[in-house]
């Protein structure tokens, strides 16, 4: 379903943002910080944080993820099925394992999300659109200058 290309373009993004709904259709979207694909169809994404995300997927497995270059700002966004996997399912210590040698294990985490991912569609910036002589790099040098006068103006 993912190519090599996307899936490496997934690492380019800092966290992950994971949209859920309830059974009532009330939506929710939480920043996730560890997350992977551990082949092209299935992506995996450590609980730390989020109880309504995991409530949400209790009551309604649907699920939308995006990953977004924040320089670049282009992306994709992935829809799927969600499946819970916690320390009683046989799953959990290996992907457990892949979650935390790539990232980090100084988060406790107990459930893993598991997504199937159904549809995969790419995201960019409307400046891409609207002014075809965009480039990434104008893109890049754009973001870093908001960022450089965020961080001297803000930050210091």
């Amino acid at each position: 379903m993912l190519n090599k290309e996307l899936i490496e373009k997934s690492k380019n993004s800092v966290l992950c943002w994971l949209a859920t709904s309830n059974k009532n259709n009330e939506p929710n979207v939480s920043p996730k910080e560890i997350f992977l694909f551990k082949d092209d169809s299935t992506l995996l994404i450590a609980h730390i944080a989020s109880p309504n995300s995991i409530s949400n997927i209790k009551e309604n497995p649907n699920v939308c993820v995006s990953f977004i270059d924040i320089f670049v700002q282009k992306g994709f966004k992935i829809k799927g099925i969600a499946q819970l996997i916690d320390s009683n399912n046989n799953q959990f210590e290996n992907n457990l394992n892949l979650l935390t040698s790539t990232f980090t294990n100084k988060f406790p985490i107990n459930i893993i999300i598991e997504v199937a991912v159904l549809k995969v569609d790419t995201i960019q910036a409307p400046s891409y659109l609207f002014f075809p002589e965009t480039t990434e790099h104008s893109q890049i040098e754009s973001a870093w200058n908001i960022y450089k006068s965020k961080v001297d103006g803000q930050y210091q």
